[in-house]
């Protein structure tokens, strides 16, 4: 049976009471530092293709922002990478992105519609070129293209972008010298398998889940991409002046590469937005960005050379507001 409680017990009650809701008080005040709220609503990420490192970040991004901003719905919309990427954010057809430097350039060099409203959030990882042939190939460089049925990458993809580029570089026309197929990851490794092509372009993080899986199932090579070709890319200039030499390092993918590293091209991917982007929103994104860099990097392993000392270079976007305040936030 329930007892009445006397005015002192009344009085301990309710101090309990009190108490607690001073803690919660406290805890939100933590949480949310004064004036600001927790950003809420819906934004959209375009990603990439369904088995490219841009979809596999961007899944665990969305998982990440939902713990930190439990109020925010990130909508993941599928992409053929980097070209598409750009335009969406560009034109509004999505609020973040990520996507390769020269794609960028690319797209604000041709003064397309909403290039002058691009700004960066942060540099994330390098990707890197991949020339993928079997092991029993006659490929040896990418001049030895010449004539072979050569997948290249969707119409909007950075793969497509840069292996034109290669291919200009090492003296071949990309439509004419070449059987070019406009084919993506997803389905790259197949046409392979099945000797329906004869080589495939990817440019992507180390290592790419996709080739990885190739390369434990059949027997492939890395065509290493010599310095001399990057000599002739960067001669190019505009966006080439992003290709930078690069090497694979032999445990990318150890079954392919048999202990040997392979030259290569790399090239920076940005984390995008657009300048009218609200300023919490996009500090707040760019915090779990940084933040989630090890969580994320458990399972995209690119992921991992996220580093604040470089992440504010962003070249060749100025950095938005909002995350130029993050940076600020966190300067030793």
């Amino acid at each position: 049976m329930l007892q009445a409680l006397t005015p002192i017990g009344r009085r301990r009650a309710l101090l309990g009471s009190a108490a607690t809701l001073v803690v919660l008080g406290l805890l939100l005040w933590w949480l949310l530092p004064l004036g600001e709220e927790s950003p809420s609503g819906e934004i959209t990420f375009s990603t990439g293709t369904p088995t490219g490192v841009y979809q596999t970040y961007g899944d665990l991004l969305q998982k990440a922002a939902a713990k930190d901003m439990p109020r925010l719905d990130m909508r993941l919309l599928i992409s053929d990478g980097s070209q598409e990427n750009v335009q969406r954010v560009a034109t509004g057809k999505a609020d973040f992105t990520i996507a390769a430097a020269d794609a960028v350039e690319t797209y604000i060099l041709q003064h397309k519609p909403g290039a002058g409203s691009l700004r960066g959030c942060a540099r994330l990882y390098d990707d890197y070129v991949h020339l993928v042939v079997p092991r029993s190939s006659s490929v040896h460089s990418v001049a030895d293209l010449k004539g072979k049925k050569v997948a290249v990458g969707p119409g909007g993809s950075g793969v497509r972008l840069i292996a034109n580029h290669l291919l200009q570089a090492a003296g071949l026309d990309p439509q004419k010298d070449i059987e070019p197929l406009a084919e993506g990851i997803a389905t790259m490794p197949g046409l392979l398998e099945q000797g329906k092509i004869d080589a495939f372009f990817w440019s992507g993080g180390l290592p790419t889940g996709a080739v990885k899986k190739l390369s434990k199932e059949s027997d492939i090579r890395l065509v290493p991409i010599g310095s001399d070709v990057v000599k002739k890319l960067q001669d190019q200039g505009g966006a080439s002046r992003y290709y930078r030499a690069a090497v694979m390092p032999a445990t990318a993918y150890p079954e392919a590469q048999q202990g040997s590293t392979v030259q290569t091209v790399a090239v920076a991917n940005l984390l995008i937005t657009r300048d009218e982007m609200g300023m919490e929103l996009t500090k707040e994104l760019t915090r779990t960005v940084i933040d989630s860099r090890d969580s994320i990097g458990a399972e995209v392993h690119a992921a991992q050379l996220v580093d604040l000392r470089t992440a504010i270079y962003t070249d060749p976007l100025e950095l938005h507001a909002g995350a130029q305040r993050y940076y600020s936030s966190v300067k030793p």
